[in-house]
C-alpha cells in the first residue's frame, strides 16, 4: 500500500517510523510519505488560510495549494472517476507516513504517487473532519484494501469545500471522524487511522490470528485477557483458562465478550442480535440483560 499524507505539520508523524508501522515500512509492505502543504505556497509568508466568506470565527483553509498538492500527488491522467464513495461513506462506516521529511512528488522528489500506468485503480482521498462518517473497524478493513490513499490533514475551520468537491471528479473521497468531538488537526485522526489500517494488511502482524477474536472484529467487544502469574496482589488468573479444555475456554471467552459488551456498548450487542444463538442469549439473560431477536418470519 501507498500512502501519502499532506500536512501543514510533518513533524507530527514521528512515530510512523516506530513500532510495528516502521517495520512494515521497512519490510516494504508500507510506502509512506508526509509533505508539507507549505510547498504548494508561493507567497513569501507561505500563506495556507484565510478569513471565512461570509464572516464568522476562524480561518478556513486556502484552495490553491491543496488543488496543487493533489494534482503532483495524484496526476489526472493515472485517475479514473470516482466522485464520493458509495461502499465507504454511503454503508454509514465512513489513512503514514514517515517520519516527516519525505519530499513532496512535483516538487524535485520522487516519483508522484498515481503514476504506474493508466490501468491502475485509482488512489482515495482520506478527509478527518468532525463532519465525516464515523470511523469503524468495518471502514479500516475497506480502506486496508485500497492500493493508495492520500490522507489530508485539515487545520483551523477546516479545508475550503471546493478542494473536495473538485477532488471527488477525479478520485474516491471519504470524509471521516473519528468520533463526536473536535481535535486541533486531523494529524492525530491520521495516525489513529493509519495505526487501525495497517495492522490488517498481509504480513504486518506476526500472528494473523490475533486478528480474528479481538475487538469489533465479530460485532463484539473482546473478552479480557491473562498472563502470568496465577496470582497477583490477591487476585487469581479465572480458574477455566488454566483447564487445558479448548472447548470451555473458548466457551467462557465468548460469554465474557457477550457480557462485556452489554454492559458498555449495548449499541454493538443490538446491530450483532441476528448472530446471537440461544447459549447467548441464556447467558444474556442470566446477567439481567434480555435481548429480543428480530423476528425473521416478518
Amino acid at each position: 500500500m501507498r500512502v501519502d499524507i499532506i500536512t501543514i505539520f510533518p513533524e507530527y508523524f514521528g512515530p510512523l517510523d516506530l513500532s510495528l508501522i516502521g517495520r512494515a515500512r521497512a519490510a516494504g509492505l508500507l510506502d509512506i510519505a508526509v509533505h508539507d502543504l507549505r510547498t504548494w505556497t508561493h507567497d513569501v509568508h507561505r500563506t495556507v488560510d484565510d478569513t471565512p466568506y461570509g464572516g464568522g470565527p476562524g480561518m478556513v483553509m486556502r484552495p490553491e495549494p491543496w488543488g496543487e498538492a493533489l494534482d503532483a500527488l495524484v496526476p489526472a491522467p493515472a485517475v479514473a472517476a470516482g466522485g464520493s464513495d458509495p461502499d465507504l461513506a454511503g454503508a454509514g462506516e465512513a489513512a503514514s507516513a514517515g517520519a516527516g521529511n519525505a519530499e513532496p512528488a512535483g516538487a524535485g522528489g520522487a516519483e508522484p504517487a498515481g503514476a504506474d500506468g493508466a490501468g491502475a485503480a485509482p488512489a482515495r482521498l482520506v478527509v478527518p473532519t468532525p463532519a465525516g462518517e464515523r470511523f469503524t473497524q468495518a471502514m479500516a478493513n475497506r480502506l486496508a484494501g485500497e492500493r493508495h490513499l492520500v490522507f489530508a490533514c485539515g487545520r483551523y475551520e477546516g479545508i475550503d469545500q471546493r478542494v473536495l468537491d473538485h477532488a471527488a471528479t477525479r478520485m474516491p473521497v471519504s470524509e471521516v471522524s473519528l468520533g463526536d468531538y473536535v481535535l486541533f488537526g486531523g494529524e492525530v485522526a491520521v495516525l489513529v487511522m493509519l495505526e487501525a489500517i495497517t495492522r490488517l494488511l498481509p504480513g504486518v502482524l506476526g500472528n494473523a490470528e490475533s486478528l480474528a477474536d479481538e475487538s469489533h472484529a465479530h460485532g463484539l467487544l473482546e473478552a479480557p485477557g491473562y498472563t502470568k502469574p496465577a496470582r497477583w496482589r490477591g487476585l487469581d488468573v479465572p480458574d477455566v483458562l488454566r483447564s487445558g479444555d479448548h472447548a470451555r475456554i473458548a466457551r467462557w471467552r465468548r460469554d465474557q465478550a457477550l457480557l462485556r459488551t452489554a454492559r458498555r456498548r449495548p449499541d454493538l450487542l443490538a446491530r450483532a442480535v441476528a448472530e446471537l444463538d440461544d447459549r447467548d442469549l441464556a447467558v444474556l439473560a442470566g446477567a439481567g440483560f434480555r435481548i429480543e431477536q428480530p423476528d425473521m418470519a416478518k
